[in-house]
């Protein structure tokens, strides 16, 4: 099977401000109306001059509200993060089926189970509308994950809800947020679980030079014989910092990390590239030096993993958070590790 997967580099929009939940959502659902419309005109170019059609498309991370910065993280939650059933899903579900794609993206989104917290979630929607892959990001730097919360989170989710892996007509899909890119235990979780295609939402500096996550998205195609599909943001609006300081490079990179389509900065279509499942999956099934995925003995490093406690779950089980509490825990790692001599 082949099909185009379109990296969909667009502007996110702050909802710094906004006076209240009631302005930012209404900004959302006009962001979610715009996204739409510029992506039936994408669609029709890509179908019209790439020739295979349009199955898989990823957006930006935050694409809809910009990252939290100073807000506090309750208040955050109620602003801005997206509820499980809540109307921006299902206009971003009624996207997808009008343009009969797999619509891949980010945003923060409540738990009724973890009241006043928020979770950075990538989604995948099927063209009949419904979320047919939802994962909690898993490490970051200021904003609460699954792992602060971890005991609870296994307990009602299971390790098959902290790696979801969603298998449909297009192959394998599963997701990774924005920097988790340069940690391949997170992308090897989930091609140890049958991932085929990662989407990536991002927002990061774009470069002629290659950065970290640059670097990072070829590698993780390549080690896991996997395509990455990578949406940028063609900036942020709305905040004070310089728009285009988060934009370009968008790409879609084959199983063999080679990159396929790349984009120049600004709100663009042009990272769209096909996706040959036959190739792909070919290639995993045949014997060589280069199956690095069939050749991988995981059984080696499960004692060196199970033993190592860098950064320790639970931080948020017994406080309420605040933004500075990340950073506390962060030092601390970093005090305790180098005391132990590991660092």
């Amino acid at each position: 099977m082949t099909y185009a997967a379109l990296a969909f580099q667009l502007t996110a929009r702050s909802i710094d401000g906004c006076a209240g939940r009631a302005a930012a959502r209404a900004q959302m659902l006009g962001h979610i109306a715009d996204v739409g419309t510029q992506l039936t005109a994408a669609r029709i170019f890509i179908e019209q001059f790439g020739g295979a059609p349009v199955r898989l498309v990823v957006l930006p991370e935050y694409l809809l509200t910009s990252f939290p910065g100073r807000i506090g993280i309750a208040d955050f939650a109620d602003k801005a993060a997206l509820e499980v059933d809540g109307p921006e899903y299902t206009a971003l579900g009624a996207v997808a089926a009008a343009q009969r794609v797999f619509l891949a993206g980010n945003a923060y989104e409540v738990d009724a189970h973890f009241p006043g917290l928020y979770f950075q979630t990538s989604f995948v929607i099927a063209p009949s509308g419904a979320v047919v892959l939802r994962y909690r990001r898993l490490n970051s730097m200021f904003a609460p994950t699954p792992h602060d919360v971890w005991t609870k989170y296994l307990d009602i989710y299971g390790i098959d809800g902290v790696f979801p892996v969603a298998r449909t007509e297009i192959g394998n899909l599963a997701a990774i947020a924005s920097e988790e890119i340069v940690y391949p235990e997170i992308a090897r979780a989930h091609a140890l679980r049958g991932a085929e295609v990662f989407v990536h939402s991002s927002s990061e500096i774009g470069s002629p030079l290659p950065t970290h996550k640059a670097l990072a998205r070829r590698a993780r195609a390549f080690e896991n014989l996997a395509y990455v599909v990578s949406a940028n943001t063609a900036g942020i609006a709305g905040t004070t910092m310089p728009l285009a300081s988060a934009d370009g490079n968008s790409a879609v990179i084959d199983w063999k990390g080679a990159m396929l389509a790349e984009a120049n900065p600004g709100e663009t279509f042009t990272a769209f590239a096909d996706i040959d499942l036959h190739a792909l999956r070919a290639a995993r099934r045949k014997p060589g030096m280069t199956n690095y995925l069939a050749r991988q003995r995981t059984e080696l490093f499960a004692a060196a993993y199970a033993g190592a406690t860098h950064q320790r779950a639970d931080s948020l089980a017994t406080v309420a958070p605040d933004r500075d509490h990340f950073r506390r825990v962060h030092d601390a790692t970093i005090d305790r590790l180098s005391r132990e001599g590991l660092i």
